[in-house]
């Protein structure tokens, strides 16, 4: 058995320190994850976490009385500093002062004023106002220029989401997303709880992410209260990631693929997925491999079959071959919507849309929870185009399938229903940190007297979601479902 090393205390600054402070990492290549705020007896402290590969996290603390105008701006630093002030705003309504976008990230603008539903005073039933349904953005003018408005309802089953593109005959002149139409106060739902019953909360936040967020979130009490794991837990819980990894990249190369009219190719996916998806329940007792993380403990019905995963990853490669090898598909992925190396990396874009611009950054190499061996390279194209993220997308599935064969190998002979040990009722504070399917997914996670104080997540979606509008510029409207299944974000994921 293994015990997590300690999260570092967070390092206390000052409003007149925080930027120095926070600069001095950011200079040399640390990258913002994390900023979680919490309503304490002494106001609320925000704490900023940023990861180096290769290095324990660093986190700075800083605390503002309830009343205190706020704290100095960070978005001239990072861009992802900027959103996460808006969002710490947003919730517990503390200012980022000098920020140059201040307006509502998350409220809308019914949302009543004064109301900040993290805070420890704020009711659970505010009174709002009438949606008139108008936001603010940029307009643009000049000849020939429309506006073309889609969603929030969408005639598929998906989350709410608002689309605004300025157009020029079919080309997008700009556009702006509109998130955050369903505020469901998961992070609110964490606390109080005993930190096993959090694992089902941590399932259902994005559906389709389950093994990730329940990871990232046992691996945050883990830390949190010093639980130990075994080898074997380790190695499962990576197999689990890679099952999920498999079994949503085959849904979207085939969902790609369907919209630029290759339906046949979408519904031999489709069938694949199905098989997977089966194959899951098998291996944990649920289709999306619910159940199969615990807190200190891993717990399989049984190993996967590897004839099955193999003959999946199989027909994987000839269904991408025969999507590959028409003229029109090729034709309509190549130099669409491409999303340059230069601003991925400034946006702090995640996973296999930051790889696909060539930012080779993974979380199972940069900060691992198990070894994958000096042999794991993560995937990386480099021209940020849909044809990118598809082969990107491609490319690590036949990885997953290998990386199934192999961890499952080393945890042959194992059994796999161990229970775990009651967990101590203490106190601490933890991080987990999980290469999910999407991207670098983060959970921060609190303890007090044995029941979660607080539970910071941050799904890759976060960061991704801004970036979609950037490849989409210039880029025809009929190209914009295409685009946006090739980002793939996650809206409950994103809309906490």
């Amino acid at each position: 058995m293994t015990h997590p090393i300690p999260l570092p205390e967070p390092r206390t600054v000052t409003a007149e320190t925080l930027r120095a402070e926070a600069g001095a990492l950011l200079g040399r290549g640390a990258r913002l994850a994390l900023v979680a705020g919490h309503h304490d007896d002494d106001g609320i402290r925000i704490v900023h976490t940023f990861l180096v590969p290769g290095e324990p996290p660093h986190e700075l603390a800083i605390t503002v009385p309830d009343e205190a105008e706020g704290v100095p701006t960070m978005a001239d630093l990072s861009y992802a500093a900027g959103r996460f002030e808006r969002e710490v705003r947003d919730l517990y309504g503390v200012t980022p002062i000098g920020h140059p976008l201040a307006r509502r990230l998350i409220r809308h603008g019914h949302w009543p004023t004064g109301y900040y539903p993290m805070r420890r005073d704020a009711t659970p039933d505010p009174v709002f106002e009438a949606d008139t349904g108008s936001f603010p953005f940029v307009e643009v003018g000049g000849d020939g220029v429309y506006e073309i408005p889609v969603g929030p309802v969408h005639a598929g089953l998906i989350e709410p989401g608002h689309f605004r593109f300025s157009v020029v005959g079919e080309t997008i002149v700009r556009m702006k997303a509109r998130l955050w139409f369903v505020h469901r106060g998961i992070e609110k739902l964490f606390e109080g709880r005993e930190p096993e019953a959090g694992i089902e909360l941590a399932e259902r936040i994005s559906g389709d992410t389950a093994v990730g967020h329940a990871l990232a979130y046992a691996l945050a009490v883990e830390q949190a209260l010093d639980v130990p794991t075994s080898t074997t837990d380790r190695v499962l819980r990576a197999l689990l990631l890679e099952l999920e990894r498999l079994h949503n990249h085959v849904a979207d190369l085939g969902a790609i693929v369907n919209d630029v009219g290759y339906g046949i190719v979408n519904a031999h996916t489709q069938a694949l997925r199905e098989r997977l998806l089966r194959h899951h329940k098998a291996v944990t007792g649920h289709r999306l491999l619910r159940g199969g993380i615990g807190i200190g403990s891993t717990r399989l019905q049984q190993l996967p079959d590897l004839d099955l995963v193999a003959s999946a990853a199989a027909e994987l490669e000839e269904i991408v071959a025969v999507a590959l090898g028409n003229h029109v598909v090729v034709d309509r992925l190549t130099a669409t919507s491409i999303l340059p190396e230069r601003q991925a990396r400034t946006m702090g874009t995640l996973g296999y849309v930051a790889r696909a611009s060539g930012v080779d950054i993974d979380a199972r190499r940069d900060h691992p929870f198990h070894d994958l061996g000096p042999d794991f390279v993560p995937v990386v194209e480099t021209t940020g185009d849909v044809m990118a993220r598809f082969l990107v997308r491609a490319r690590e599935a036949q990885q997953s399938a290998a990386l199934i064969a192999e961890l499952t190998a080393s945890a042959s002979g194992v059994a796999t229903d161990a229970e775990s040990d009651p967990l101590p009722s203490g106190s601490g504070a933890g991080l987990g940190v999980v290469e999910a399917w999407r991207g670098t997914l983060v959970h921060r996670v609190e303890v007090r007297d044995g029941l979660v104080s607080r539970c910071k997540v941050v799904d890759p979606s976060f960061f991704n979601w801004p970036a979609l509008p950037v490849a989409l510029k210039d880029t025809i409207v009929p190209d914009f479902p295409l685009t946006n299944k090739s980002f793939n974000q996650s809206y409950a994921g994103n809309d906490l």
